[in-house]
């Protein structure tokens, strides 16, 4: 598990969370948050994970689903000697940090959890990679500072292969 600064602690979201105060910044983030990821949540359609501030406000965020990409949109380094048919992965679907924690390291911690979480579940259930889409020209950056790289025709999806991410858990 990825430490957090003394007194945070990250959980499963909860009706119990304060979703509606979170501002990261983002209004589409923001908005995920507050009024979806709970609800997609409850059907089994993502997991989505908090960090709770010592104050108890919600200090950053996550949410991970599963997915199949069809094998024509990755490239051909990462899908060699793979059947053609849609492909498992998981899915990076949301990641925020809080206004008031941004520039302290919390996005990178959320990243390495949330990549932690997908390489464990990894272990049970196969994937060929984490994919996921940015938000913008400065998440992409972020991302790419991560070693995820472009799907080919889509400047702003990104993708880790399984490879990776194990030799990321393996020195981790």
């Amino acid at each position: 598990m990825v430490r957090f600064p003394a007194g945070f602690r990250l959980e499963p979201l909860r009706k119990s969370h304060p979703r509606s105060t979170f501002r990261s910044g983002q209004p589409l983030v923001d908005d995920w948050l507050a009024t979806k990821a709970l609800q997609n949540q409850d059907k089994h359609l993502s997991a989505t994970k908090v960090v709770i501030s010592p104050e108890g406000s919600i200090a950053g965020f996550y949410t991970l689903a599963t997915a199949q990409v069809d094998f024509s949109e990755l490239p051909q380094t990462l899908i060699r000697r793979l059947p053609r048919r849609g492909l498992p992965v998981a899915v990076l679907a949301w990641l925020g940090v809080h206004e008031d924690q941004q520039g302290q390291g919390f996005g990178g911690r959320l990243l390495a959890q949330a990549l932690r979480d997908c390489y464990e579940a990894g272990q049970t259930f196969a994937i060929i990679a984490v994919i996921l889409d940015c938000i913008d020209d400065n998440a992409r950056a972020f991302y790419r500072r991560w070693d995820f790289r472009e799907l080919p025709g889509h400047t702003h999806r990104l993708y880790l292969s399984w490879s990776q991410l194990e030799a990321m858990m393996s020195t981790a």
